[in-house]
């Protein structure tokens, strides 16, 4: 018998199906509804006999799909409705026991949560992963010398090794998020029923230490609406996907003929339909338009759950589609990201070239008369007076006459700027901690080998 007496619509059918995308929830539903089925038993609710086929038809059902012989009925509303729907088929009546304490709503809450927990555990394994590929390219370009860049244009020289590390640091975060994430997830709903708790006395610590929660929920109302672990796994997979994004956009630039500081691998360019001589950096690019698509799906979500009044609303179905696509996107982003880096060669004699730029020592020129007494500011705009100067008249700072350097910044005049000018010398006098001066880059390279051990999942 049913509430209701005409069915449904194929539109409404349609509309309301999640089975197509949810499918791939099913290997936690079964872990779920096993331990649920021995809790029953331990509640009285199932005799060891009925446990012992309920267990034994889940059993059949995680073969099934573990082999891709499932078969989704036509009638199968998720993949929850679709797996009881089975256990009736497999062991009768005795199957519709199994759904006794519990509701969809805090069954697909569960489902979700042990979701969100496996797959933030891949993703700070990947972000660890390519976390030790930028290590080990640091360490092989320790001291290879490269312009920095402000608003893309050239700022002050630095070691491409320290350049490197700060998206190490980047990531380290993201590892912590997603660790966030994890705990955020790791809070059992199950027990919870449709909103208000059970009539049953279930053991859901036990449920917990079984299903490896951290604690169960503390309100049922709370339990069965909370979609918040989602959302930190979205925030944190976003701000991830938008650190790749920024990586993916350095190295279409570095690898550009006009920079030309890094080639990419072959197995991660592509070429051109029309033009032979072209080898884009698709993979790169890539990784830089994803990002928007994480976020989006993070601000969809935040849509959904906006107006919801307490408790389950249907409109919480549309949790999973923005999840599993993030998550499909942002392990496919790092794995391409780790393997694009192992797979890059620098042009060091490009990079130390334009590194040696000498208007980039300028800010060490201004030092310079700061330590004789000048106040920065001042001392800024006596600088800026030498470089326009010698930009004006299509020459180097160090091509500048004596007269000229007397002229313009008299506190300069005694030695000029030859010496400080000199191939590595300014690069060499960022010696403040975290900096780029090579004893630097060599502590913070120990503190990121340190960071790493301690990070490994």
């Amino acid at each position: 018998m049913s509430r209701f007496s005409s069915p449904q619509d194929p539109l409404f059918q349609a509309l309301n199906s999640s089975v197509a995308y949810d499918y791939r929830l099913a290997p936690y539903d079964l872990e779920q509804s096993s331990a649920h089925a021995r809790m029953l038993a331990r509640a009285n609710v199932l005799s060891a006999e009925e446990l012992a086929e309920i267990e034994r038809g889940l059993s059949t059902i995680r073969e099934e799909i573990d082999s891709d012989s499932f078969v989704v009925a036509p009638d199968d509303e998720d993949i929850h409705m679709a797996i009881e729907r089975r256990l009736i088929e497999l062991v009768g009546a005795l199957g519709g026991k199994l759904h006794t304490a519990r509701s969809r709503n805090d069954q697909v809450a569960t489902d979700v949560a042990m979701f969100v927990r496996a797959h933030s555990l891949s993703a700070i394994e990947l972000v660890h992963d390519l976390m030790a590929t930028l290590v080990d390219l640091a360490e092989r370009h320790h001291d290879w010398a490269m312009p920095g860049y402000t608003h893309l244009q050239r700022a002050q020289p630095v070691y491409l090794s320290h350049h490197l590390l700060a998206y190490f640091w980047k990531l380290r975060r993201d590892a912590d998020r997603f660790r966030q994430a994890m705990t955020a997830a790791g809070e059992l709903p199950l027990g919870s029923g449709a909103l208000a708790g059970v009539t049953f006395e279930t053991d859901r610590e036990g449920l917990a230490r079984e299903l490896a929660f951290a604690r169960v929920s503390a309100n049922s109302i709370d339990a069965v609406s909370n979609r918040d672990f989602v959302l930190d796994y979205l925030a944190a997979a976003a701000t991830c996907a938008t650190h790749l994004s920024q990586l993916g956009a350095e190295v279409v630039l570095w690898s550009s003929e006009e920079f030309g500081f890094c080639q990419l691998p072959d197995s991660f360019a592509s070429g051109s339909s029309i033009m032979p001589q072209k080898k884009n950096p698709d993979a790169a690019e890539l990784l830089r338009a994803k990002a928007p698509r994480v976020l989006g799906h993070l601000a969809a979500l935040h849509g959904v759950l906006h107006g919801l009044p307490l408790a389950y609303n249907k409109d919480l179905q549309e949790d999973k589609e923005h999840l599993f696509d993030a998550v499909d996107t942002i392990e496919l982003s790092l794995r391409v990201a780790r393997e694009l880096l192992r797979g890059l060669s620098f042009d060091r004699e490009r990079m130390a070239d334009k590194a040696a730029d000498e208007f980039l020592a300028a800010t060490d020129v201004a030092d310079v008369l700061v330590r004789r007494g000048v106040p920065f500011r001042e001392a800024h705009g006596l600088v800026a007076s030498l470089v326009r100067r010698a930009v004006e008249s299509g020459r180097t700072l160090s091509e500048l006459s004596q007269a000229e350097v007397a002229e313009l910044a008299p506190q300069l005049s005694e030695d000029g700027l030859g010496e400080l000018l000199a191939s590595g010398a300014f690069i060499e006098s960022k010696v403040s901690e975290g900096g780029t001066a090579l004893a630097r880059v060599e502590e913070q390279l120990e503190h990121a080998r340190t960071a790493l051990r301690e990070a490994k999942p």
